[in-house]
């Protein structure tokens, strides 16, 4: 989806004149471009190529990736959140290339967007290109629309998908957890 950037300008031109600036003034003058700029850069982000796979060398294998950081626009108030997400999966038949793990996460973050939703699209895909139902993916976000409006306190907001042995088998939930260091009832 291309992002029509000379409708951005002047919907960003109502919205400086609406909360009483002058988007004229120096300062102002080329915020609009720039902000026409961002947004067409968030929601036409390629992330490359995200589906390559190698023949698995052992089936049965947790390969699990933490720590990728993305970014992402709330739908609810346009304002950022960033989660740093981890993906889990049991390789069956082949696995993925590392980089195709973070390139799927950003893939699904460049979009208006919710945490729960974030993790529900990266969970779904990476069933998909891996083939496999055994997929966790664990999402902590820092969400600026509570920190600098509403409440306006700090908070991690934590969220999971856990499918195929991670939900159905504790030993399986637990290894996943102690891997990526985290503490879990099973």
């Amino acid at each position: 989806m291309a992002v029509d950037k000379k409708l951005v300008v002047e919907a960003v031109n109502l919205l400086l004149a609406a909360i009483g600036e002058d988007y004229a003034r120096e300062g102002l003058e080329d915020t609009p471009a720039r902000v026409a700029r961002f947004w067409a850069e968030f929601i036409d982000y390629d992330p490359g190529n995200v589906d390559t796979t190698f023949e698995s060398i052992t089936t049965d294998q947790l390969v699990a990736v933490s720590g990728i950081r993305v970014w992402s626009l709330c739908e609810h108030h346009l304002l950022p959140f960033s989660s740093d997400i981890t993906i889990a999966y049991v390789s069956a038949d082949k696995v993925l290339g590392l980089s195709k793990l973070a390139r799927v996460a950003h893939l699904h973050a460049h979009k208006l967007q919710l945490q729960e939703r974030l993790v529900d699209d990266v969970f779904k895909e990476v069933q998909q290109l891996a083939e496999t139902v055994d997929v966790a993916v664990i999402a902590d976000g820092r969400h600026l629309c509570m920190e600098l409006r509403g409440i306006k306190t700090p908070a991690t907001m934590h969220t999971s998908r856990l499918g195929g042995c991670f939900r159905a088998e504790p030993e399986a939930r637990a290894e996943l957890f102690a891997m990526v260091g985290r503490h879990a009832a099973v």
